[in-house]
């Protein structure tokens, strides 16, 4: 059973100034890796979770912030591996300076050395124009930002 996580796009802005806030991955594979990489702070859902509380928990254990604003339902979709994500919306402000991963990954680097390191599971945390987020964020995420535009011009600022 594929495996469902929940996580929120932060924005800021009117329709031609909307900025998104997006995560890097974190480790070694990902470290010079930056086109159709960065994503929406998400997670899994636990078992019996509500998908709301999940994006927020997911949001503060990624970033070190817990996101207070009304959240939007963004829908959801499936990413290329397979897993489920349900995606919410919500305008504020969030200062990447003050950013933190509290969330650690535990794995095999070098590959095949049976040696373990823990890694951020996110390295970065940015604020892009909606046109450089369009190329920064998985391919498969990207109707996330068709639908938070879709959002924001139907009901202004959101």
């Amino acid at each position: 059973m594929a495996k469902v996580s929940a996580g929120i796009l932060m924005y800021q802005g009117l329709r031609e100034d909307l900025a998104v806030l997006l995560v890097h991955p974190g480790g070694p594979f990902w470290r010079k890796r930056d086109l159709g990489t960065w994503s929406i702070p998400k997670g899994e859902i636990d078992p019996g979770e509500d998908p709301e509380a999940a994006a927020r928990r997911e949001f503060a254990e990624e970033l070190g912030f817990a996101p207070t604003a009304i959240l939007r339902p963004l829908g959801s979709l499936r990413q290329r591996g397979g897993k489920q994500v349900e995606a919410f919306a919500c305008e504020e402000h969030f200062d990447v300076r003050g950013f933190h991963c509290k969330s650690m990954v535990e794995i095999e680097w070098p590959p095949r050395t049976g040696r373990m390191q823990s890694f951020p599971e996110i390295d970065a945390a940015e604020w892009f124009p909606l046109g450089v987020a369009q190329e920064k964020i998985l391919p498969s995420q990207r109707p996330f930002l068709d639908r938070l535009t879709a959002l924001v011009g139907s009901e202004g600022s959101v």
